[in-house]
């Protein structure tokens, strides 16, 4: 039977949670036999592998089971597309789950697309934040950026706010489009779902915004990579992740469609403010040489993206002069976090 979508669970020492993460799939597809599931066991040290396998015996044909040496999350997420035999791909952190109306939703769009042999590219839903130690729940939508329940291109969306950035929990793209892309997700690197939400956007052109609340994003655990201590101990990492994305394109060069443009340049920009935000909550000075090298390369390759990210208003907020400019930086940053409850 044709997959309409296959579900890759990047796994690494996933024991404690992946079981929760699958049961949700399982479920909100109603069991169907046109999903599957593809549990990526990234070299676990815990029962992450034999539970993997087990899962693949108990539900075959739906489940399987995929054992690597440990590459890290992007390496685990190009192991599940590879293998991906369905016509969508979305990725599923074992950690994570995604709610059983919503999935449903999504499935029925999605053979709708199939059943009438129209092509959609990128399909789009919500996330929400699970911030369970505070009993929070705080839902990121698309309704103010983009048509709803229809589908569209690029010159339909509109601006999305500082909170509306696209990420790899709100995205379920094509196969073939991934396939197309070469995402360069490097070993070992934390951050990647950047690459994996910017990379493939120039080669979808047909898009679908479904408004339902399906990811499930479970924050606050302690050495979780979005942890603020944890972000800047792996200061690299976000540098490494940030310059791949600056490799990727000439924005105004290579993006045709001015909004999807401007979308990335926006999206591009907040990653480089976050490496210099990071930077200045450092006490690595390797950090500093690092976002130098950085914003001196990005001026030297493109000298327009270079101005738009330095010099708007969240490049200047974010790379005030002086220790007085750093505290300002430092207290700006803060006061984005509580407005809106990332990380």
């Amino acid at each position: 039977m044709r997959k309409v979508v296959s579900f890759g669970i990047p796994c690494y020492n996933s024991a404690n949670d992946m079981d929760h993460c699958i049961r949700s799939i399982l479920e909100g597809a109603g069991h169907a036999t046109d999903i599957e599931i593809i549990i990526v066991d990234d070299g676990s040290t815990d029962e992450t592998a034999s539970k993997a396998d087990a899962w693949a015996a108990r539900a075959p044909g739906l489940i399987r089971a995929l054992h690597q040496p440990n590459g890290g999350h992007g390496i685990a997420v190009l192991a599940g597309l590879r293998e991906a035999t369905g016509i969508y791909y979305k990725v599923v952190d074992s950690d994570d789950w995604l709610d059983a109306r919503a999935l449903a939703s999504m499935l029925s769009v999605l053979r709708g697309f199939l059943d009438r042999a129209e092509r959609v590219d990128l399909f789009i839903s919500n996330y929400v934040y699970e911030k369970v130690h505070e009993d929070k729940h705080v839902a990121i939508n698309y309704r103010s950026a983009l048509p709803v329940g229809r589908v569209f291109g690029w010159d339909a969306i509109g601006r999305f706010r500082p909170d509306q950035n696209l990420l790899m929990h709100s995205l379920c793209y094509r196969v073939d489009v991934l396939r197309k892309a070469a995402l360069p997700l490097p070993a070992h690197t934390f951050y990647v779902d950047n690459i994996y939400a910017y990379v493939p956007l120039p080669h979808c052109d047909t898009i679908y915004y479904a408004d339902i609340d399906l990811y499930r994003y479970f924050i606050g655990r302690e050495g979780q990579s979005v942890n603020e201590s944890v972000m800047i101990r792996r200061l690299d990492q976000q540098l490494r992740v940030t310059r791949i994305m600056m490799e990727a394109y000439r924005l105004y060069e290579d993006v045709a469609a001015p909004r999807l443009r401007s979308y990335m340049m926006g999206y591009f920009t907040m990653m480089m403010a976050i490496c210099s935000v990071f930077t200045k909550l450092s006490d690595d000075a390797t950090a500093r040489v690092a976002l130098a090298c950085l914003w001196s390369d990005l001026k030297r390759r493109d000298a327009r993206m270079y101005r738009r990210a330095r010099y708007g208003v969240l490049g200047v907020s974010t790379n005030l002069p002086t220790s007085l400019g750093e505290r300002i930086t430092i207290g700006l940053y803060r006061a984005a976090r509580r407005i809106f409850n990332f990380n």
